[in-house]
C-alpha cells in the first residue's frame, strides 16, 4: 500500500521523516525500501526506528547505504550466528553475535554522534513505557529495541530493563509527527492465516506478531507516503537464511510503488 498525500507543512525542523518498524529477519526489506528511495533522489533527514528498524535505521543514520547494510548482514544466514543460548535467565538468548556485528560497523557510538537524526523506541519494562531515546550509547538502545521479550535478554540502560519497543510502539510515527513536512512509513508486519505451529518458537513467534501489529493501524494513516508489502507475511521473524530474497522484494516492492506514485 503507498500513501502520499504531498502535503508540506511549512516551517517544520525537517523535510523527510522515515519510520522504520520492527519485524526481525524482515528487516532485510528496510535496506531493500531504502535503496529504491534513494534512486528516486528521496533521502530521509531524520529516522524513528524500532526493533529492525532500530537496526537498520542506526546503521543508515552512521553513514552506510542500504546495499552496505545488506552486506553487513548477507553472511549470517543462521539466526544462531547472531545469538548465544542462555539458561537460565531473563531470555532464551543473548544477542552477542548482533552486539558484535554492529560494534564493528557503527562509527558513532552516541545516537547524537549519528549523520542522520536518529530517534530509537525502545519498551521499559520497570516502569511500564514506550521510550523514544534521542541520545545515549547507541548500542545498548539498539540492542534494547530489539530484545523480542521471552527469546532475548532484556537490556540495562540506568538501572531500568528494556525490551523491544513493538511491545508498546511497533510504528514509532509520534516523535516526527510535529517535526517533518512529510512523513514515509514502513511497516513489516503483515498479518496473514496460519494454521500450523511446528514448534514453541513458531508458537512465541505468531503470539509477538498479532501483539505488535495491533498497535500499528491507527498510526499509518499520519504518513504522507506509506510501504507495506503484503508478501512479507510468507516469512518469519528469525528466518536469516532468506535475507536476500527479502531485501529484493523489498526494493522490487517500493520500485513498483514509487513508479506507480
Amino acid at each position: 500500500m503507498n500513501r502520499i498525500k504531498k502535503l508540506f507543512r511549512t516551517g517544520r525542523k525537517f523535510k523527510t521523516g522515515i519510520i522504520l518498524s520492527g519485524g526481525g529477519v524482515r528487516g532485510f526489506a528496510h535496506a531493500g525500501i531504502l535503496k529504491a528511495l534513494n534512486e528516486a533522489d528521496i533521502y530521509p533527514d531524520i529516522i524513528s526506528g524500532v526493533s529492525a528498524g532500530a537496526i537498520v535505521g542506526s546503521l543508515y543514520a552512521d553513514g552506510n547505504t542500504p546495499d552496505e547494510i545488506f552486506e553487513i548482514f548477507a553472511e549470517d544466514k543462521n539466526f544462531f550466528k547472531y545469538v548465544k543460548i542462555k539458561l537460565p535467565g531473563r531470555g532464551l538468548f543473548k544477542t552477542v553475535g548482533l552486539k558484535k556485528n554492529l560494534e564493528n560497523h557503527l562509527e558513532g557510538k552516541k545516537i547524537e554522534d549519528m549523520k542522520i537524526p536518529l530517534i530509537i523506541a525502545a519498551t521499559n519494562m520497570s516502569k511500564g513505557e514506550v521510550v523514544y531515546f534521542d541520545k545515549g550509547e547507541v548500542l545498548d538502545r539498539v540492542l534494547a529495541s530489539a530484545a523480542i521479550p521471552v527469546l532475548f535478554e532484556p537490556v540495562e540502560i540506568n538501572g531500568d530493563l528494556y525490551v523491544d519497543g513493538g511491545v508498546l510502539d511497533n510504528f514509532p510515527v509520534t516523535p516526527l509527527v510535529k517535526k517533518c513536512d512529510q512523513l514515509i512509513g514502513v511497516s513489516l508486519n503483515p498479518i496473514q492465516p496460519e494454521e500450523e505451529f511446528k514448534h514453541l518458537f513458531s508458537i512465541a513467534e505468531r503470539t509477538f506478531r498479532l501483539s505488535v501489529s495491533s498497535n500499528i493501524s491507527p498510526k499509518i494513516s499520519l504518513c504522507d507516503m506509506l510501504f507495506e508489502p503484503e508478501e512479507l507475511g510468507e516469512f518469519g521473524l528469525l528466518d536469516a537464511s532468506k535475507g536476500e530474497q527479502i531485501f529484493k522484494l523489498g526494493y522490487e516492492y517500493a520500485k513498483k510503488q514509487l513508479k506507480d506514485s
